[in-house]
């Protein structure tokens, strides 16, 4: 679908494009693509923006520039959990001409064009629009990441009531969606960072471009703060299972060495060969004492043992 936005006080939908209007393509078909072929000779790389994992770059071609950048975007799975991923978004500028071609899901864009009106933005064309997508979606990454911290702590709480694989798997979960935001977030610094030499020659809003790369540095410093606790939550969790596996292990050798001893003496005494005992009306009783009586020995040496502690 395209969709004309022409900026005064904030972006409103016109019915055809004029000159410096926002092109908004959202899931196109290969109509509209042939549609801005035509009209505005747009290159054939937006295919590119249809493969989920297409990497921030910045290309040049017959005037054109073209920027991949990634969004966060938001899901629900079949059982209701929320899944954060990224998805790439072209952006196309000539002249004039601004465009974005988004086939996957996202609420920036949108976001944005509320924000636009609700700020009464103006100054929204070329690069400066560009850099003003780019801090929505810095602005975008910090939101899913509260939402992230949150599902760690709510993960780490039901952690220390129940230990067990279900919840290992979320916590597993988390640390996806973290390195997925992590890895773009780079590669959107490595865009912010190409097209800084670019705008060396090129008007632009110099407060702006140095709010976008704060906006996207706290991002990835956030990230990377979240996912280093994540790191270390997980090396816990897996002392802890350890710990429990080896007192539970210890258990079972005391137990199985005080239950060696009446084993040892049951075999003796009921070996098939004259000891004396065998017919004095005394001898079980006397090799179930003597059993209880080296079990206790047995028990107490193994508790005050340095080895087993």
């Amino acid at each position: 679908m395209i969709s004309f936005w022409k900026c005064k006080d904030g972006f409103s939908e016109i019915n055809q494009w004029k000159s410096g209007c926002w092109i908004k393509v959202t899931k196109p078909t290969e109509e509209d693509l042939s549609l801005l072929k035509e009209r505005f000779d747009v290159p054939d790389f937006t295919h590119d923006a249809n493969d989920i994992e297409e990497r921030p770059r910045v290309d040049h071609e017959n005037n054109w520039t073209l920027v991949f950048v990634r969004v966060p975007n938001k899901s629900v799975d079949k059982d209701g959990d929320i899944i954060l991923s990224t998805s790439p978004v072209a952006v196309l500028i000539r002249d004039d001409v601004f465009i974005t071609v988004a086939y996957f899901d996202n609420e920036v864009l949108d976001d944005f064009i509320r924000w636009s009106k609700q700020r009464r933005v103006n100054n929204c064309k070329g690069f400066d629009l560009l850099l003003q997508l780019m801090l929505s979606t810095s602005v975008w990454y910090l939101k899913y990441l509260k939402q992230i911290n949150a599902m760690m702590n709510a993960a780490e709480q039901r952690i220390e009531k129940k230990l067990d694989n279900e919840e290992l798997m979320h916590s597993m979960s988390i640390g996806k969606h973290l390195i997925y935001f992590i890895t773009s977030l780079k590669g959107n610094m490595t865009v912010l960072a190409r097209l800084k030499k670019r705008l060396r020659t090129t008007p632009h809003n110099e407060d702006l471009l140095e709010d976008v790369e704060i906006e996207t540095q706290q991002a990835l410093d956030t990230a990377s703060i979240y996912n280093d606790i994540l790191d270390r939550q997980q090396e816990t969790y897996s002392s802890i299972i350890g710990n429990n596996l080896n007192r539970i292990m210890k258990t079972l050798t005391v137990v199985t060495i005080l239950l060696m001893i009446p084993t040892v003496i049951a075999g003796y005494y009921g070996m098939n060969v004259p000891n004396g005992m065998e017919s004095w009306w005394m001898g079980f009783p006397l090799a179930v004492g003597i059993s209880v009586v080296l079990m206790t020995i047995g028990y107490f040496f193994i508790k005050h043992s340095k080895f087993f502690k």
